[in-house]
C-alpha cells in the first residue's frame, strides 16, 4: 500500500497493526512489524521458515 498516494490508507494501517508508521510488513495475513522487526527475524533465522510456511 502506498500511503503517500492514498493518505486514507493510514486509517487501515493503524487499524490492522496498531502502529502509525511505515513500513508495516506482512507475510500473508501475519503482521511482522516494521523494518527493525523484519531484520530481527532474519538475524534470528526465523524469517526463512516463516516465508516457507506460505509456499
Amino acid at each position: 500500500m502506498d500511503v503517500d498516494s492514498e493518505p486514507c490508507l493510514w486509517d487501515e494501517i493503524l487499524e490492522r497493526t496498531g502502529r502509525d508508521t511505515v513500513p508495516q510488513i506482512f507475510v500473508g495475513d501475519q503482521h511482522i512489524g516494521g523494518c527493525d522487526d523484519l531484520l530481527a527475524l532474519e538475524r534470528s533465522g526465523a524469517l526463512e521458515s516463516l516465508l516457507k510456511v506460505g509456499t
